[in-house]
């Protein structure tokens, strides 16, 4: 790929919580405030450009949406073929329930075999750019596999925190591509402290959830793809498992810039968090009117990705599921587990247990008449099963 400068209508970083503005060619984790720091674009001079037809005859990619990426140079890019996972009608599933429009996102099939891939090959790719030398994350598991698979694209050092019930599969693949990987005991919010300790006193790069701008990038291109896939339309609902909800508040983004850009009108797909009884803490604040969480005492769930008592983005996820007349659900692990089970056996796609818990919210919202028969209706299978074994 030919390298070429100006790539991207990046123009800074801003403050989350209070609109600051911060400088985009430096090292940058979380504002002053202690807020995720988002990255900005502009996109009124991008609007002349960079319209749907322009992505024509590109590889299906999270780089073909390149302009609305921070990296300023494509010789800059770290890949290993992230994105671009196909949108598959669940036949079967959409029959049972009676719904003429249900389709997966099956983000199992990326490099490392979920989601988290397409987070690290923006967020590694933008910490060589600026300079960092070595690089950490507290991880549930698949964000530790796919940071060191990068960091060895990279050549560059990666230290990986993780409960210590993390699935093996994950931890054994992190080890794999030459990652430090240290455990915890506790929750993810343990190991975030301990990456946290480390990071400020050796040096290195902390790129645990919303803890950096970049993450987040990477994983908006899920809404992109989505509208690409769907003949350039957005669906009615989203179910989304949520634990940190990077990638639901980096959709959320993506249809605000599509807006922006001429794409969309100001119509939103409803968000669904989805979560486990054994830690809900999206669905308290909901129900209570919060405007942020407060912490998930004693958070259990045989899903790891879903076992975050607090998020850092809290107030984000909260933010767009009203902002899109969303909801945030809940449901057993049984609940979870079973329908893991059905979607791998009925629509041969090996789902894990959060994508299981999708399943498993739509069948109540179908139950209390919260999704309508016709609607286009998106489930997140966000890493494939074999990881949890």
């Amino acid at each position: 790929m030919v390298a070429r400068a100006e790539e991207t209508f990046f123009t800074h970083l801003e403050c989350s919580r209070t609109g600051e503005s911060y400088e985009k060619g430096e090292i940058q984790h979380v504002s002053r405030a202690g807020a995720p720091l988002l990255a900005r674009y502009d996109t009124a001079r991008a609007r002349a450009s960079f319209q749907p037809d322009a992505l024509t005859g590109r590889p299906f990619n999270i780089w073909r949406y390149r302009e609305l990426l921070p990296l300023a140079n494509t010789s800059d890019i770290l890949s290993l073929g992230e994105g671009g996972t196909p949108l598959l009608q669940a036949h079967r599933q959409g029959a049972r329930l009676g719904l003429s429009c249900l389709y997966i996102k099956d983000e199992g099939l990326n490099p490392t075999a979920s989601f988290k891939v397409r987070g690290m090959a923006v967020a590694v790719s933008m910490a060589v750019a600026l300079g960092a030398k070595e690089l950490a994350v507290a991880s549930a598991g698949n964000a530790g596999g796919a940071l060191a698979a990068y960091a060895a694209r990279a050549g560059l050092p990666a230290h990986i925190v993780v409960p210590r019930d993390a699935p093996r599969g994950s931890v054994a693949e992190a080890e794999a591509f030459g990652a430090e990987v240290t455990y915890v005991d506790g929750l993810i919010g343990d190991a975030g402290r301990l990456v946290a300790e480390r990071s400020e006193r050796h040096g290195w790069y902390d790129l645990s959830t919303l803890k950096e701008p970049y993450r987040l990038e990477g994983k908006k291109t899920m809404g992109y793809e989505l509208f690409e896939q769907l003949d350039r339309t957005l669906p009615d609902v989203i179910l989304y498992p949520t634990g940190g909800g990077t990638g639901l508040v980096g959709m959320w983004k993506a249809f605000d810039e599509m807006e922006a850009l001429g794409w969309i009108g100001s119509g939103r797909p409803r968000l669904v968090s989805v979560q486990s009884t054994g830690c809900a803490p999206l669905k308290r604040a909901m129900e209570s009117g919060a405007l942020a969480c407060t912490p998930w005492g004693n958070a259990a769930t045989i899903a790891p990705g879903l076992r975050v008592p607090k998020a850092l983005g809290d107030f984000l996820i909260l933010r767009a599921l009203r902002e899109t007349k969303g909801r945030a659900v809940a449901v057993t692990d049984d609940e979870l587990m079973k329908a893991s089970r059905a979607l791998t056996e009925t629509e041969g796609i090996f789902a894990c247990p959060e994508g299981g818990a999708c399943l498993a919210a739509l069948e109540s919202l179908v139950d209390e008449s919260w999704v309508g028969k016709d609607e286009t209706v998106i489930l997140f299978n966000t890493a494939s099963g074999a990881k949890y074994f």
